[in-house]
């Protein structure tokens, strides 16, 4: 559910002499995004390059490593950034191996550089790549695949990605983000003359499973209050729409990395 902090799971009391099984929800988030690395490579094939996303993981984790034992004494959990970098290796496309470090490598260093009251405003791994997607537009491109007939793959990661987020207490965010999406999808379609069946497909691909999964519920960049929450996923859902209409290229990642910052420094503002 996030690429930098996963939410604490709760500990609640039971019964004396009760052995319970506690699972660090970073652990479950890296699985989950293995997963849908696993089920895009074997149904859709979008990794042209191994060391393409090797480079990103490895990028990540190096710079994680570093930056948060240099500013914080401690050596800390790789989890966070182990999702950042294979976040960047599945969304990024490019012929070339600097786009997949640079966007690993300012996707961290956004962490702990663009902060406001102690804690960081972007995504890290939406920051990285809509960076390099804007900088070098005639070089890197983002994914686009969708999964195509394969569609029990999509519910099998959308089923235990709701479990996982369910136990996050981030399911809302998930499910208002992607219900808005479908219902905006149909707005379009009235607005444009589009069939609706085509302005609702990307929500089948794996950029829309990481955007819903992992960016737009990350509790380190995501507002303190529930309703509030559930606000910023329509809000994205909604700029997202402006710009596709304004046929804006990779309109989803944009639409959070505009809207998400902002969002958190006022809920940051406002809560003193």
């Amino acid at each position: 559910m996030s690429d930098s902090k996963a939410a604490s799971a709760e500990s609640a009391p039971g019964p004396p002499n009760e052995t319970r099984l506690r699972i660090d929800p970073r652990y479950l988030s890296s699985g989950l995004i293995t997963l849908i690395l696993v089920f895009g490579q074997v149904y859709v094939g979008f990794l042209h390059d191994l060391s393409q996303l090797l480079t990103a993981i490895t990028v990540a984790l190096a710079a994680e490593l570093a930056l948060g034992r240099l500013l914080t004494g401690k050596w800390l959990n790789p989890a966070s950034a182990y999702i950042t970098g294979i976040s960047c290796g599945i969304l990024l496309r490019s012929l070339s191996l600097w786009p997949f470090a640079v966007a690993s490598l300012l996707s961290i260093m956004s962490k702990y550089v663009l902060r406001f009251r102690g804690r960081h405003l972007w995504n890290p791994s939406n920051l990285g790549i809509c960076v390099v997607l804007f900088a070098a537009p005639g070089t890197v491109a983002a994914l686009s695949e969708q999964w195509g007939n394969d569609l029990w793959a999509m519910g099998v990661i959308w089923l235990l990605g709701s479990v996982i987020l369910w136990r996050a207490k981030r399911f809302h965010v998930t499910l208002t983000y992607a219900v808005s999406f479908v219902a905006l999808a149909y707005v379009r379609s009235l607005m444009t003359g589009t069939p609706f069946l085509s302005e609702v497909a990307p929500i089948t691909g794996p950029m829309y499973q990481l955007m819903a999964f992992f960016m737009v519920t990350d509790p380190a960049t995501s507002v303190s209050s529930r309703g509030g929450r559930i606000g910023i996923a329509f809000l994205v859902a909604l700029a997202e729409m402006a710009l596709r209409l304004f046929e804006i290229v990779n309109a989803p990642l944009y639409a959070l990395f505009l809207v998400g910052p902002v969002a958190k420094f006022v809920d940051l503002k406002r809560s003193g």
